[in-house]
C-alpha cells in the first residue's frame, strides 16, 4: 500500500511538473471585478498584451463587475487552479471582506498571490473657490465651521470615502460627508460647486487639476507620488503615518502550481519595468511596484486588518 501511495504522488507530481513546464498552451482568462475602462481595468489589459507577446498565448481581460468587485471575486475563487484563471485583487477586495457579511469566499485563503503591480494614490482636492491652499488651512477652516464643509466620496464603502472617513478622524473635524454613486458623479458635484472637498483616485482628478478646475492639497499615499511630485502627501501635512492607496495585483486560485506563480511573477516583474509600460500606468495614476508573491501576499494580511477596523469605526453597511 505505501509503495502505491508512493507511486500516485510521484505520477501526481509529474502530472503538475508537466502542466507547468508546458504553461500556457492555450488562453488564460485575466478576471476584473471593474467595468473596462477604469484604472485597474487599462492596468490589466497592458500587462495582458504584454504576457501574450512574453508568453505567446493571449491573456484574454474578463470583466465582472458588480457588488463592489465580489461577483468577479467569487467567480474567480471557484476556478480550477491550473494557472489559466487569473484574478486582479484590489483594495476593495480589503474592505469588502468587512463591509460585507457572509461572504463565499475568503480572499488571503482562496487565492495565491503572484505580484503586486501597482499602487495609485488618492488625492485630497477642493473647490478653487474655498479659501485654502493647505490641509492645515483646510483642517483650521472645518474647525472654525464645524459642520458647514461639505466632502464628497464616489460611494459607501469605496477607498476614497473610507479614505475621508480616515482623515476626518485623525484631524478630529466635524465634515459632512456627501457619498455618490460613483466617481463621475462626485467629480462632477465638484466641478459644479455642489462640494467643497473631495476624495479621489489619482487618475480622476488628473486631468481637472492640470485644467485648475480643482485644486489639489494632499495625496493619500506615504511617499509622493511620481505623477504629482509637487503635492505633499498627509504625512508631511500633520498626519504621520497616514495611507490610504488604492493597489491592484495578480493572484491565482490556491493551489496553483508554484511552478506557474513563480514563471507569471517573473514575466509581470520584467513588463511593469519596461519604460513604456510605466509611462502608460503613469498616465493613469499609477506608481508600478512589484516584488516576490511572499511580499504580496504579507502586504495583503497587512491590508485586510487595517482596513477592516476603519470600516467598524466607520459604521459603514452594505444592505445585500
Amino acid at each position: 500500500m505505501l509503495c502505491a501511495g508512493i507511486g500516485v504522488y510521484v505520477l501526481a507530481t509529474s502530472v503538475v511538473a508537466a502542466l507547468a513546464s508546458d504553461y500556457p498552451n492555450r488562453s488564460v482568462r485575466v478576471i476584473v471585478g471593474l467595468s473596462a475602462g477604469s484604472g485597474v481595468d487599462v492596468m490589466a489589459r497592458i500587462v495582458a498584451q504584454k504576457l501574450k507577446d512574453a508568453m505567446g498565448q493571449p491573456f484574454v481581460i474578463e470583466n465582472r463587475p458588480g457588488a463592489g468587485s465580489n461577483i468577479a471575486t467569487r467567480y474567480a475563487a471557484s476556478a480550477k487552479p491550473d494557472g489559466y484563471t487569473l484574478f486582479i485583487p484590489t483594495v476593495a477586495n480589503a474592505i469588502n471582506a468587512t463591509l460585507y457579511r457572509n461572504l463565499p469566499f475568503d480572499v488571503l485563503h482562496d487565492f495565491s498571490p503572484i505580484i503586486l503591480t501597482g499602487t495609485a494614490p488618492n488625492l485630497l482636492v477642493v473647490k478653487p473657490s474655498l479659501p485654502v491652499k493647505t490641509v492645515d488651512e483646510f483642517v483650521k477652516l472645518a474647525k472654525a465651521e464645524p459642520g458647514k464643509l461639505t466632502i464628497g466620496s464616489s460611494g459607501i464603502g469605496t477607498v476614497v470615502q473610507m479614505a475621508g472617513e480616515m482623515f476626518r478622524r485623525e484631524a478630529k473635524i466635524n465634515i459632512v460627508p456627501v457619498p455618490y454613486k460613483g466617481g463621475p458623479e462626485a467629480t462632477g458635484a465638484m466641478l459644479g460647486g455642489q462640494i467643497d472637498g473631495l476624495f479621489v483616485i489619482s487618475s480622476t482628478a488628473l486631468p481637472y487639476i492640470k485644467a485648475g478646475s480643482i485644486r489639489p492639497l494632499a495625496v493619500t499615499s506615504r511617499a509622493r507620488t511620481n505623477i504629482l511630485p509637487d503635492v505633499p502627501t498627509l504625512n508631511e501635512s500633520g498626519f504621520p503615518g497616514f495611507e490610504a492607496v488604492t493597489w491592484f495585483g495578480f493572484a491565482a486560485p490556491t493551489g496553483t502550481p508554484r511552478d506557474i506563480i513563480d514563471r507569471l511573477n517573473k514575466e509581470i516583474g520584467k513588463i511593469l519595468m519596461m519604460p513604456d509600460v510605466k509611462d502608460k500606468l503613469a498616465k493613469q495614476g499609477i506608481d508600478v511596484a512589484g516584488g516576490t508573491p511572499e511580499q504580496f501576499g504579507a502586504y495583503m494580511r497587512d491590508e485586510f486588518p487595517k482596513w477592516g477596523a476603519l470600516v467598524k469605526a466607520s459604521g459603514a453597511k452594505i444592505v445585500e
